[in-house]
């Protein structure tokens, strides 16, 4: 199935590009979270009559992204949690709650902004979360858990 991308969708490829993706993955995912449209004559010629809108979006998504990066990356939580004697946390820390640590900070995230690859925390000690907050941004938060 030929789409064309009204995003810049990260491995795929940026916006206005006709890239070629299984049938399933752009009737299920892309079109319908409106990140692209079929190739079709009528949706190219359409594309093309509103690119410079769509670009200009796109670059604001991301000037907004990138300011929130720069809030973010200077930013230091201190998480307090029960753990037992060798530092292991009863339960654990994970997307959802650090979202809602740093929303409390004072900056808005999403719960699905959050990337944690090695899963959620179950020590004490400190961690570097990384926060994606755009296909082109990434941001650093340094995340301390401490036992209560």
């Amino acid at each position: 199935m030929e789409v064309i991308l009204l995003d810049n969708i990260g491995k795929l490829g940026g916006l206005g590009d006709k890239v070629t993706v299984k049938p399933g993955y752009g009737r299920n995912y892309l079109v319908p979270y409106g990140l692209a449209v079929p190739a079709t004559k009528d949706n190219i010629e359409a594309f093309e009559a509103q690119r410079a809108e769509l670009e200009a979006q796109a670059a604001e998504r991301k000037a907004e992204a990138e300011a929130r990066a720069e809030q973010l990356n200077d930013i230091e939580l201190s998480l307090v949690s029960k753990a037992g004697d060798e530092g292991k946390l009863f339960g654990s820390i994970g997307p959802r709650d650090l979202a809602d640590a740093i929303s409390s900070a004072g900056i808005d995230i999403a719960k699905s902004e959050v990337r944690m690859p090695n899963g959620p925390i179950r020590q004490t000690g400190e961690y570097d979360i990384t926060l994606h907050l755009h296909a082109e941004v990434d941001a650093v938060v340094r995340v301390v858990v401490v036992a209560e």
